[in-house]
């Protein structure tokens, strides 16, 4: 009998949360989210090669997606539930050539605090998890939120 390719993975759940105040109305960040996600997705963050774009359909049943005119795609995220200016919950998988398999589920909520927007983003995983992964991602979503949307919505109040 051949000797098999199959492998048994740990299995784990992590979860991290982070915030980050935006000197912005909600309505100003809301928009930027839901529409504008490839204004704030940063190039270095992005998988799909050559010049690609990221959108949202910020509905239940919607996506957030990265394509190029070439075909090639990735789907991020799947829209769980939305509540305009409120929240986005998101669920998404990571392929095997991403860490995974891995299922990861993201929501972001936006509250208003004495002239700023605070967005928390907590971000729940299941499956292949590890430190390492776990820190990646971590700072991926750091570096989104603060250099991608807050210096985006920022730059645009001041203009």
């Amino acid at each position: 009998m051949a000797p098999t390719a199959a492998k048994i993975m740990e299995t784990s759940a992590a979860r991290f949360e982070l915030d980050v105040s935006i000197r912005a109305p909600k309505e100003a960040v809301w928009r930027a989210i839901v529409e504008r996600p490839n204004d704030w997705w940063i190039a270095d963050l992005r998988c799909v090669a050559g010049e690609s774009t990221v959108e949202l359909d910020a509905r239940a049943g919607g996506t957030l997606v990265e394509s190029n005119p070439d075909g090639s795609s990735l789907l991020w995220f799947t829209v769980i539930s939305v509540e305009p200016q409120r929240s986005l919950n998101l669920a998404g998988s990571l392929a095997p050539p991403f860490g995974g398999p891995c299922q990861t589920y993201l929501l972001i909520e936006l509250e208003q605090e004495a002239g700023t927007t605070v967005v928390r983003m907590t971000n729940s995983m299941h499956g292949h998890v590890n430190e390492a992964m776990l820190s990646e991602m971590e700072s991926g979503w750091r570096m989104l939120l603060d250099n991608g949307l807050k210096a985006l919505v920022e730059a645009d109040l001041r203009t």
